[in-house]
């Protein structure tokens, strides 16, 4: 898999994790804003990355995250992740692979 691909199918998941989250915790059919920003924030810094292939964050020696953005990124992780594979089952087999 290429870089480029490998941050395209990143960025992919966290949009799916943040509309999984957003939906049962803010009750919103799209994206709030403050859920959007963290999109937006996240993207860019995946594009940033400077470890390819990209390991888990939580095994990054470099965080790119301050701690505020670090702990909301995880509890969308935990409250999406579980429901990943009912919700996107191939995109989340796809990551695992």
């Amino acid at each position: 898999m290429k870089v480029g691909n490998n941050i395209t199918l990143e960025i992919e998941i966290l949009e799916k994790m943040l509309s999984i989250y957003c939906g049962s915790v803010h009750a919103t059919a799209v994206l709030c804003a403050g859920c959007q920003d963290l999109l937006v924030y996240s993207a860019g810094r995946l594009a940033k990355c400077p470890h390819h292939p990209k390991p888990a964050c939580k095994n990054c020696p470099t965080h790119c995250f301050p701690p505020d953005k670090r702990q909301r990124i995880r509890e969308v992780m935990r409250h999406a992740g579980p429901k990943m594979p009912f919700y996107h089952p191939l995109l989340t087999l796809r990551h695992y692979l």
